[in-house]
């Protein structure tokens, strides 16, 4: 699968979190602003394991300087951010 829209990017990344880093009941609902940072759910680890999904499954790689708390505070900016970079020239 490649990066083409938002909304493919977000599903792949919602899905993707919610089967991997969440078992069933340790979260009431993931939303699009659910605070992945502050719930603990994104870890050094966890965050690893998403970049090397986005990078296989999506096709695209996120640079260094885009690894900060604003690009991955929620769903919603993990897919604004990687929806950006899969727009820019490889």
């Amino acid at each position: 699968m490649t990066a083409t829209d938002r909304e493919t990017i977000y599903k792949a990344i919602s899905t993707y979190v919610q089967e991997t880093f969440l078992g069933e009941g340790d979260v009431p609902e993931l939303t699009a602003e659910s605070p992945l940072l502050e719930w603990g759910v994104l870890t050094s680890m966890n965050t690893s394991l998403l970049l090397a999904f986005i990078r296989t499954e999506l096709n695209v790689v996120v640079p260094p300087t885009h690894l900060t708390g604003q690009h991955f505070a929620n769903l919603r900016s993990i897919t604004d951010t990687v929806y950006g970079l899969s727009r820019q020239p490889a």
